[in-house]
């Protein structure tokens, strides 16, 4: 008969020793269970709080969907791999929310706006028009368009973020616990996973609703030589600007048409962007020290904290020198793009009275952070306002002057012949290379090509017979 006056009587004696070494075993499921009890609602944390902490409104439904997308994540094949469905799923109720369809009438405008567009740009480009039709879309169609590449583009940082958080959290806690922690590691690498997702959803979601077009941030969110406006986003951006609904239209499909067509003109520019914005993504770290100070303190009856850290870019540190360098080129990129479509739709849009106020119009909402700065910055690390703009169009407005529309237009062929951040310091040697070379001269070859050339040419002489 089993005797009760000895504590632990009936247990393997093993078991202490289990908990703390296996690695398949009782600790890993201990945690899990207890994850399970924290979802199930069975556990003095408030599930209301944990949507909260994911930035979701506070009503029954959007407590449901959080509940049930992280059990989810608890029951996944254990990859710790990030499902980015989820924020897919975010994004398109956040835009349907708000969305209203665009009448008959308003079809008709912007679809007309479109053809006057491509009409006006032909005078002024040398860019073959696109062979896709232009769009006009829902703000929820956009959040489906648009959310592979916003996935691709803050998948390091969300990978990076995840990571350190679970070896933070590792390491913080109590020694009776690291074998628990450690053993469910993928779980916590899904379950954070899920909670960026689901934050990456919520921003794309609100994006949906301040975007007029498919280019409006710069960087081509959708297929190659695709153009599309958001009819709902392109009334709101004309409300209260004294302007004709007309001629506000045109103006922004005049811009939407220049910077799908430029894309389709360089081949390699779409690839060559999303490569360099990734990349730097992939080198940011994580402010360990920081996600240290969250775990010390985090109170799961507050997690407002751990939810600003996540979303405001406080857990990515400064940026180091070869960031920096990384970004300068990236700016001048993204400057030479947005120059070059300002300087082609101001002359396509001469014939539009209101032009010049529609234009400042979309400087000043540029200069006021526009719709990528915040998202990039919380997602990515990267500011993506090209601070360098009235440099670059400036500079394209002296090409035009200097050798047309065509010679302006060559200079995408390659990344190499594109002006670079020297040029819009002085354009003034791009010029007069430039205007040598439409005049059938031979330019002046600078420090550098003068000497390659005299390189190249001491290759190609005769050498005596070295004995």
């Amino acid at each position: 008969m089993a005797d009760d006056s000895r504590p632990g009587e009936g247990q393997n004696p093993n078991d202490d020793q289990n908990d703390n070494q296996n690695p398949d075993g009782q600790n890993a499921d201990e945690f899990q269970d207890m994850l399970r009890e924290m979802l199930s609602g069975n556990s003095s944390i408030d599930p209301s709080q944990l949507a909260g902490a994911a930035g979701l409104p506070n009503d029954p439904a959007s407590v449901a969907a959080l509940m049930s997308q992280l059990r989810g994540a608890l029951q996944g094949n254990g990859t710790g791999g990030i499902d980015w469905s989820i924020a897919l799923k975010q994004g398109q109720e956040r835009a349907a929310a708000g969305q209203l369809t665009a009448t008959d009438e308003q079809r008709t405008q912007l679809e007309q706006a479109f053809h006057i567009a491509a009409l006006w740009l032909d005078d002024v480009i040398s860019v073959a028009e696109l062979t896709i039709e232009p769009r006009l879309m829902t703000r929820k169609e956009w959040v489906t368009a648009t959310l592979p590449l916003w996935s691709q583009l803050a998948e390091p940082v969300a990978t990076s973020i995840s990571d350190s958080l679970t070896r933070v959290l590792t390491e913080q806690a109590p020694e009776e616990m690291q074998g628990m922690i450690q053993n469910a590691s993928q779980v916590m690498r899904s379950l954070g996973g899920t909670l960026f997702a689901i934050q990456l959803g919520q921003v794309v979601g609100q994006l949906s609703s301040e975007v007029v077009s498919g280019g409006d941030i710069g960087i081509p969110l959708l297929d190659e030589q695709q153009a599309a406006l958001l009819p709902q986003n392109v009334a709101a951006f004309g409300e209260g600007l004294d302007i004709p609904t007309d001629q506000v239209q045109i103006y922004l499909a005049v811009r939407e048409l220049a910077h799908a067509r430029l894309f389709r003109h360089a081949r390699w520019l779409r690839l060559h962007l999303i490569t360099s914005i990734t990349e730097f993504a992939r080198g940011i770290s994580i402010d360990t020290d920081r996600l240290e100070e969250l775990a010390e303190g985090f109170d799961p009856s507050n997690p407002e904290e751990l939810r600003q850290a996540m979303v405001n870019g406080s857990l990515i540190p400064p940026k180091s020198d070869a960031q920096l360098a990384a970004l300068a080129r990236l700016e001048t990129m993204l400057a030479l793009i947005e120059g070059w479509v300002d300087v082609v739709t101001a002359e396509a849009t001469t014939r539009l009275p209101s032009s010049g106020a529609i234009a400042e119009t979309v400087r000043r909402r540029r200069a006021s952070g526009g719709p990528a700065e915040s998202a990039f910055a919380t997602l990515v690390g990267l500011e993506l306002r090209p601070r360098r703009l009235r440099d670059a169009a400036a500079l394209w407005q002296a090409v035009t002057d200097a050798v047309g529309n065509e010679g302006r237009d060559a200079l995408w062929a390659h990344p190499d012949i594109l002006p670079t951040a020297e040029d819009l310091d002085d354009p003034q040697a791009l010029l007069t290379r430039l205007t040598s070379l439409s005049k059938g001269e031979e330019p002046a070859l600078d420090d550098v090509d003068q000497a390659l050339e005299d390189l190249l040419r001491d290759d190609g002489a005769e050498r005596p017979h070295e004995e």
